[in-house]
C-alpha cells in the first residue's frame, strides 16, 4: 500500500494536534482514578446520603471486584459511547475540510489512507486502556489490599477487542456517510443492536447449543469381589 507510513505518522501527529487527545483519555482516565475510591467507599456514601431512609438495610461489603465491574461498566458504557461519537467524523471530517482531497490528488494509495487512520487509533485506543487498566490496578491494590488481575485484565482485553472493531466500523461508516452525526447515529444504532443480541433468548440458546460440551466424567472402574483365595 503506497503512503501507509507516510499516513500513519500525519494520524500520529493530528492525534497529538487536535482534540481528541484530551477528551477520550480524559474519560478513561477520570474512570480509572475514581472507580477504585467511588466502589469502596459506596456503602458510606449511600448510608450518609439516605439516612434512615435505609430502614437498617446493610451494603454487602465491597471488595476488588466492584471495582473492577466499575471499570469494565465504564469501558463498556460511556467509554463506548464517547468512542463513537469522537470517531464519526474521522474520514468525512477531512473530506469537507478538503484535506483528504488534497491528500489523495498526490500518487498515494486510499485504501493505505483508511487503513491508516484505523491502525493508529487502534494502537491510540490500546495505549488508552492498557494505561487505564494499570491505574484501576493499582489503585483497587491499595484501597482493598489485594488485586489479583487476572479477571481485571481479560476484561479489559476482551472489551479493547470490541472497541478496535467499532473503529473499524466507525472508520467504514464515516466513509459512507458524509455526516459525522449521521456516522455517530450509525454507529448507535449499530450498538444497540449488537446489546440487544447479546441478552437476545433464542440466541442465547443457539449459542450453548453450538458450545462444546465437556466429555462426561469417566466412572471409577468397579472392584470384583474377592473370591477368597488372595
Amino acid at each position: 500500500m503506497n503512503g501507509f507510513m507516510v499516513f500513519t505518522r500525519k494520524e500520529a501527529r493530528e492525534i497529538l494536534r487536535t482534540w481528541r487527545v484530551w477528551v477520550l483519555p480524559g474519560i478513561l482516565l477520570l474512570f480509572a482514578l475514581t472507580g477504585p475510591v467511588l466502589a469502596r467507599f459506596t456503602p458510606e456514601i449511600v448510608g450518609a446520603v439516605a439516612g434512615n431512609q435505609l430502614g437498617g438495610l446493610k451494603l454487602p461489603t465491597p471488595t476488588y471486584l466492584d471495582a473492577y465491574t466499575q471499570w469494565i461498566k465504564n469501558l463498556s458504557q460511556v467509554a463506548q459511547f464517547a468512542l463513537i461519537i469522537i470517531y464519526g467524523g474521522i474520514v468525512s471530517a477531512e473530506t469537507k475540510s478538503g484535506t483528504a482531497v488534497l491528500v489523495l490528488t498526490k500518487p498515494v494509495s486510499r485504501t493505505a489512507f483508511v487503513i491508516a487512520k484505523t491502525a493508529v487509533h487502534s494502537v491510540f485506543l490500546a495505549v488508552l486502556v492498557v494505561v487505564g487498566t494499570l491505574l484501576t490496578w493499582g489503585i483497587t491494590a491499595a484501597v482493598f489490599g489485594k488485586a489479583p488481575g487476572s479477571a481485571l485484565w481479560s476484561s479489559a482485553l476482551v472489551w479493547l477487542v470490541f472497541g478496535v472493531l467499532f473503529i473499524a466500523l466507525m472508520t467504514l461508516l464515516s466513509v459512507l456517510i458524509g455526516s459525522a452525526a449521521g456516522a455517530a447515529g450509525a454507529g448507535l444504532g449499530a450498538y444497540a443492536l449488537v446489546s440487544m443480541a447479546a441478552i437476545w433468548t433464542p440466541l442465547a440458546r443457539t449459542h450453548l447449543r453450538l458450545s462444546p460440551r465437556s466429555p462426561p466424567r469417566s466412572q471409577p472402574a468397579r472392584t470384583q469381589p474377592c473370591c477368597g483365595r488372595c
